[in-house]
């Protein structure tokens, strides 16, 4: 399988995976989606599972038209039984796992008294929950020694208008930790990527709908930029790979060095839009 024409190319060999097969929830768009091309770019076979079946099948079509092996399922990673089915499909056509990665996520931007209850605890259920019934659902299909289980955090620190996610994220961030205690005795590896802002996703587009709003985050990146799906997938790719073999129970920020300055940027950007607000 090729990239497509205009994306960063790998800097990893092109039968780093192959005769793998990684299980990637909220596959369909956005960073996870760009995992799902690049493993499959590297010789996996990718199963990419959303709510939205005929999203997850388009996006594993686009895989598949590009030479690489992939199907699309559906299951609702708050749905524990519903999980355990999608698991069993895809067994059912690549085999057990050599990679999970728990990708789907929920998010809008909000401050505490913004938010309701069932608002808060949606994004608890989607991240947090949604992580856990993932790697519970597809362990007894985790190849060991050598399985890996990678999550995509949030954040590594508090952030205003981001209570639930960074709540959600920390039991992420708390369950890797404990998972790679628990499972290294299986010789699974068990890691997460923080990413920092990524160009051309759903969640972007949504933190930083205007141009002022974009300068705003690239003038909070020490890097000067916004990243693109291939910077996280090439630490993924490394995560999962052998050139990986001895790292595990990691959080790793992928962010541009924007975790380094706290919380510092997004306050001025939650000052900046109370400031707007209170002008309307």
């Amino acid at each position: 399988m090729t990239l497509k024409p205009g994306t960063p190319q790998s800097t990893f060999r092109p039968d780093l995976l192959a005769g793998k097969h990684a299980l990637i929830t909220g596959g369909g768009s956005g960073i996870n989606l760009g995992i799902a091309q690049s493993f499959a770019a590297h010789g996996c076979a990718v199963t990419i599972l959303g709510r939205n079946l005929e999203k997850a099948q388009a996006a594993a079509a686009g895989i598949v038209e590009a030479g690489g092996k992939a199907i699309g399922v559906s299951a609702d990673v708050r749905d524990f039984a519903a999980m355990q089915t999608a698991v069993a499909q895809a067994v059912a056509a690549f085999g057990d796992f050599d990679i999970v990665l728990a990708g789907a996520a929920g998010n809008f931007p909000a401050p505490v008294d913004g938010i309701s209850s069932n608002g808060f605890k949606t994004v608890v259920d989607i991240d947090l929950n949604g992580t856990f019934n993932t790697v519970k659902a597809c362990a007894p299909h985790l190849k060991a020694p050598g399985g890996n289980v990678l999550s995509i955090s949030a954040y590594g620190t508090a952030v205003p208008m981001q209570a639930h996610v960074v709540a959600a994220k920390a039991g992420v961030d708390r369950l890797t930790e404990t998972l790679a205690i628990e499972w290294g005795v299986r010789g699974i590896r068990v890691n997460a990527i923080i990413p920092g802002p990524i160009d051309g996703t759903e969640g972007m587009a949504r933190l930083a709908p205007d141009e002022k709003s974009r300068k705003r985050v690239e003038q909070s990146v020490p890097l000067g930029r916004m990243g693109v799906p291939q910077d996280i997938a090439n630490a993924a790719l490394f995560l999962v790979s052998d050139a990986a073999s001895y790292v595990t129970g990691v959080i790793m920020n992928v962010d541009g060095g924007q975790n380094l300055l706290g919380a510092a940027p997004q306050y001025q950007t939650y000052l900046a839009l109370q400031a707007q607000q209170t002008q309307d």
